[in-house]
């Protein structure tokens, strides 16, 4: 069932017609008038030291970092990672700064874009922010970067700019609404560090509904 049938049977029990343009304003005014909520005091600091905030609380949840001086070294630096674990193969998002990359010198690399299916073990995909207040990853849906990509590989790849990190998550949802102009994406995902479980006997199990290594190749931009 679409969103529109349910929500037209939701008007429906509610006795209620299609909103007037007043009444689509009035929710709009409110939507533009919230406050934001309590910011932290720990991320109200410099860029610079975001930046270095976001790379010790990520670091703290397993996330392996690698600071980069320009994204043309994310070919060489995922081949060689993937060099090490015997993987050749990487599924990537079809967005132009993946696209325009140079494979060539990852001669030991297959790179394929798609949708990410079963039986993938590497993914590589781009992100639209990091949340220092908690070493966070986020990134939504669209055309060029569907969200299999982040969950069904066990080696997740993923390109930050330092210039798109921010202090707390009200910054980040700030950020997504200017570029969306409010119309959100379909799914917002935010990731902190790789997927783990302990809830069998408390033993904590890396990998237990997503990727199992969180790679975030930091770009110096």
């Amino acid at each position: 069932m679409s969103k529109a049938e349910i929500l037209g049977n939701i008007r429906r029990g509610l006795k209620r017609g299609e909103a007037t343009q007043d009444q689509r304003q009035a929710v709009t005014n409110r939507i533009n008038k919230h406050a934001r909520n309590i910011v932290p005091q720990r991320t109200q600091l410099p860029h610079d030291q975001q930046v270095a905030l976001f790379i010790e609380m990520a670091t703290e949840a397993a996330a392996q970092i690698y600071q980069l001086e320009s994204i043309n070294d994310v070919p060489k630096t995922c081949a060689n990672w993937l060099k090490d674990q015997q993987i050749n193969t990487l599924v990537t998002a079809s967005d132009e700064e993946i696209t325009s990359l140079d494979w060539s010198s990852a001669t030991n690399l297959t790179c394929v874009q798609r949708v990410a299916e079963i039986g993938d073990v590497a993914s590589l995909t781009t992100s639209f922010a990091g949340i220092a207040e908690t070493g966070t990853l986020m990134l939504h849906s669209g055309a060029t970067s569907p969200t299999t990509l982040n969950f069904l590989p066990d080696n997740h790849f993923v390109i930050l700019k330092r210039s798109d990190i921010v202090g707390p998550y009200e910054d980040a949802w700030q950020k997504l609404r200017d570029k969306t102009k409010g119309d959100l994406p379909r799914t917002v995902n935010m990731i902190t560090g790789p997927s783990r479980s302990a809830d069998i006997e408390q033993t904590l199990q890396m990998g237990a509904h997503g990727p199992k290594d969180l790679i975030i190749l930091l770009i110096n931009d």
